[in-house]
């Protein structure tokens, strides 16, 4: 953005808690391999993707990242059709990057799936997306995942294809060079995230070409992220912070996207080293973990020069010390998966005040507002209501959840985020509660309704609430409030929690375990959550048990 457009965007004065779309920065009609055709084009040579492993791993061109990517959409399409959906359930592994861009050209779907889901979880979103085909390893933490698709598959009548992620290599030349690629259109989906709402059921999110790859190249580009410059990713490749703002921004800004296999703050800093990393995105648990490492100083870690954070809004004291210890700003950036990613970010000179107390200024081509809750109406400046986006970004829709859908995006375009917040005079938004039932624990986020389906199986428990109770570490950690059904009983929270790590992922599996004789209802039947919440903040409810 040039600076007197910059200075444009950032003078704005409003009148309400609406944001009209800043529309004087161009956005593309583009789709995700086209982008990487025109990257190829310009920086053949320059390294597109490199595997961050302690031992010096592989590595592609921005050539040779194209030309697999081809290989890859050929052989999809020897056994996958245009239009069908692909997951992909591993690890954060470099296949991803050419499953993805092959996926794009290819004109299917990705469909992301955590690694750390157990067979339960796994079943659910390969079954909800009618996948017709899934990448895996063999096992992840222990977990075997390729005995439970085999498990699995007598429930799973559209799943034709398991593709073992070892053999990506014989796959991608297992294509016909001949075969036709098909025309795909900018609007049409590229890939399927798989989120939760209030009621705990998990919807699949669709993006597409347009709307994902804009949102990427303008949240990079605000955070710092120079075009050429190096990005070190540490984050889990299933979600839109890795996929996307690492995957798909890096092809927007020709830069280097080093993807590492996992959160490691010694291996992370010897990459930024090796490489020359300028950016990243890292939680503020991962920033702390790399300013107290007792290894900092042996790395040479002078080339990062920007990071951004959206799991929850960095305080000004770890600002002023990222600063001070590494010379690298940090960059408040918001959104979810519903909105293609994020929406607002800061800029990286704002004020401490701004960077530390605000989620920032809204991205271009999107409109944001602040609207009561119960009337859709904006507010005035300053007034706490639902935060609300209309424009490119947001999702077309959950794939084949049309009654959620229509309750998510109102018949005018606008869309509910479900977050609370509030607008100041400059357009400079305020993270203030959450509408929905979410629990974010280490950045994670968290459907209690699926935990405690979980629990209510067990006939010791007549009811249970999950809920987050605040922790210095975690930002919340994840809380079962068990009524027993027999009174004065303390269900064994061992055998739960075993439980829990063995159905879900492990981060859900709750740490605090709470019994009350009765949980509170309202007189027409509905359970107040903050009540126990309360109740635990203020001492009067304490744990039985911890895990």
């Amino acid at each position: 953005m040039e600076a007197q457009t910059l200075e444009a965007y950032r003078a704005r004065a409003l009148e309400t808690s609406y944001w009209p779309a800043f529309v004087d920065v161009p956005m593309r009609e583009i789709t995700l391999g086209d982008a990487l055709r025109e990257a190829a084009e310009q920086v053949p040579d320059r390294l597109a993707l490199v595997e961050g492993t302690r031992e010096k791993g592989r590595s592609w061109t921005y050539a040779e990242l194209h030309d697999l990517s081809h290989r890859v959409a050929r052989s999809l399409l020897a056994r996958f059709h245009p239009g069908e959906r692909v997951a992909f359930w591993g690890h954060s592994v470099p296949e991803w990057l050419p499953t993805l861009y092959g996926c794009a050209i290819a004109g299917i779907t990705l469909v992301t799936v955590n690694p750390a889901y157990k067979r339960r979880e796994m079943e659910y979103v390969l079954s909800k997306s009618r996948a017709a085909g899934v990448f895996t390893t063999p096992s992840f933490r222990g977990f075997d995942m390729m005995q439970a698709i085999a498990e699995s598959r007598p429930g799973l009548p559209d799943l034709r294809e398991v593709i073992a992620i070892a053999d990506f290599p014989v796959f991608a030349e297992d294509g016909d060079a001949a075969i036709s690629l098909p025309t795909v259109h900018p609007r049409d989906p590229a890939v399927i995230m798989f989120t939760s709402g209030t009621t705990g059921a998990q919807k699949g999110v669709v993006f597409h070409h347009t709307g994902v790859s804009n949102m990427t190249n303008f949240t990079q580009r605000r955070g710092g992220l120079k075009e050429g410059g190096v990005f070190v990713n540490p984050m889990p490749m299933f979600h839109i912070g890795s996929l996307g703002h690492a995957g798909i921004g890096s092809v927007m800004l020709r830069a280097t996207h080093v993807l590492m296999p996992e959160w490691d703050a010694e291996n992370y800093m010897a990459q930024v080293e090796r490489h020359r990393g300028t950016f990243s995105l890292l939680v503020p648990t991962m920033i702390e973990q790399l300013l107290a490492h007792p290894a900092r100083r042996r790395f040479d870690l002078s080339s990062l020069r920007n990071l951004t954070s959206g799991a929850s809004v960095v305080e000004a004291r770890l600002i002023r010390a990222t600063r001070d210890a590494l010379g690298a700003t940090i960059s408040n950036i918001y959104g979810q998966t519903e909105m293609q990613g994020s929406v607002t970010g800061t800029h990286p000179d704002d004020s401490d005040e701004d960077l530390a107390g605000t989620i920032g200024q809204p991205l271009p081509h999107m409109e944001v507002r602040i609207a009561d809750p119960a009337t859709d109406e904006t507010v005035a400046l300053g007034v706490e209501g639902e935060i609300q986006t209309r424009g490119y970004q947001n999702m077309i829709g959950y794939f084949d959840m049309p009654e959620e859908t229509a309750r998510t995006i109102m018949p005018d375009g606008w869309l509910r985020s479900g977050d609370l917040g509030s607008m100041d005079r400059r357009g400079f938004l305020k993270i203030t509660g959450r509408i929905k039932d979410m629990i974010i624990r280490g950045g994670e986020n968290i459907y209690p309704r699926e935990i405690e389906m979980l629990l209510a199986e067990e006939d010791s428990i007549a009811a249970v609430a999950v809920v987050g109770v605040p922790d210095p570490q975690w930002g919340e950690q994840v809380g079962a409030v068990l009524h027993p059904r027999t009174p004065g009983e303390f269900p064994d929270a061992a055998t739960l929690f075993a439980r829990c790590r063995t159905e879900l992922a492990h981060y859900k599996a709750p740490r605090l375990w709470f019994t009350v004789d009765s949980l509170p209802y309202t007189e027409t039947g509905k359970l107040q959550k903050f009540r126990l919440v309360e109740a635990i903040r203020d001492g009067r409810l304490t744990p039985y048990a911890r895990t």
